[in-house]
């Protein structure tokens, strides 16, 4: 019998870091930013029990990028295209899952949250960052 796994649940990957910006700015938020893998099982955490409920009930605006796509064109802060590989290896983000917290300039709000150290206390960090930056977001 051959099982088929369901596919993994993501966040949208923006066309425009600075429109998403934008958009989030607009509702008071930073935008925050995962970079990701396929099959990477920390980052299907992230995702699945703290960026994807947060953002179904309009509390968080999140996106992700793939550290290995190299094909899919992603305009960055400053207008240049890039690829989200591109964008991630810029950042010097390419540990996944890192989540990152930025106003619409591209200037980071908040420190990063590389990777899931401390599995109990996870959301307890992301709280404070998303806090934090929106403070400075103010």
């Amino acid at each position: 019998m051959n099982e088929t796994r369901p596919p993994e649940q993501a966040l949208p990957t923006p066309a425009s870091l600075r429109g998403a910006g934008l958009a989030a700015a607009a509702r008071g938020e930073p935008l925050v930013v995962m970079t990701t893998l396929e099959g990477c099982p920390y980052c299907a955490i992230v995702r699945g029990h703290y960026l994807l409920p947060m953002r179904r009930e309009g509390t968080v605006h999140a996106v992700q990028l793939d550290v290995r796509d190299r094909r899919s064109s992603l305009q960055g802060f400053d207008g240049q295209l890039t690829t989200p590989a591109g964008q991630a290896r810029a950042w010097n983000a390419l540990f996944t899952p890192t989540v990152l917290f930025f106003g619409p300039d591209g200037r980071e709000l908040a420190e990063r949250l590389v990777g899931v150290a401390v599995p109990d206390f996870y959301g307890e960090y992301l709280e404070a960052r998303l806090a934090e930056a929106r403070q400075k977001l103010r």
